[in-house]
């Protein structure tokens, strides 16, 4: 390979690596939020009703995430010296792509790398008829003690099904609350990721073993 070929080469794999800043005021879903937000709380105050606080503060801070004039950091390189302007990010849990994205990433990684054993896992969906939803939205510590009581239930039935008790065994789970539809709609409902292949059995002076369960069976 020729000396400028190489150098070609070298340029194109360090621009791979190039940091490029986000911009989400190129893209449609913000130009929409931007362009017709204002509109529909003019509407609404029109009306004589108004959005829920939490419901304004996620649209007001997706429209300042990834804005340079909204904060940033400056940032460099310790090697090469290069600086690039790093915007603040909203670092909300409702429709912002980027910091969405983000957390999926980081929270998946989590619990990976270091909550979840390499062990088979199993998936339960709780969903709420509507009244509940209302209620769970409104006051979040009733839907708490809600999941405990169902946390509970699951895993007496998976440890019984393992041929145990609460006494002699343990068991987990993961709990993901889901709080909207594909349509931005109020549909509170959770996912639960259990450990339900296998059961923690302790044992007196002796490490934790892994106990095999039966796959469920349709009755």
């Amino acid at each position: 390979m020729s000396t400028s070929a190489a150098a070609g080469s070298r340029d194109k794999e360090v621009g791979a690596y190039r940091y490029q800043r986000h911009q989400p005021e190129n893209t449609l879903l913000y130009q929409i939020v931007e362009r017709y937000y204002p509109e529909f709380t003019a509407y609404l105050a029109e009306q004589g009703a108004v959005l829920p606080q939490y419901v304004q503060r996620e649209f007001e801070a997706y429209l300042k995430c990834g804005r340079l004039e909204h904060g940033f950091l400056r940032v460099q390189c310790n090697h090469c010296h290069a600086e690039h302007l790093v915007a603040c990010s909203c670092k909300c849990r409702g429709f912002c792509p980027s910091c969405g994205a983000r957390r999926m990433a980081e929270s998946a990684a989590l619990l990976v790398d270091e909550v979840l054993p390499e062990q088979p896992m199993r998936q339960w969906v709780l969903s709420f008829p509507y009244p509940l939803r209302f209620l769970f939205a409104s006051q979040p510590a009733i839907m708490t003690g809600v999941l405990g009581i169902v946390y509970r239930a699951i895993a007496t039935h998976l440890i019984h099904k393992a041929g145990y008790t609460r006494k002699t065994a343990e068991t987990g789970a993961v709990t993901l609350i889901q709080c909207c539809g594909s349509a931005l709609n109020l549909n509170i409902f959770t996912c639960y990721s259990w450990m339900v292949s296998t059961s923690l059995r302790p044992r007196v002076q002796a490490p934790v073993s892994i106990e095999s369960m039966n796959p469920p069976v349709q009755s």
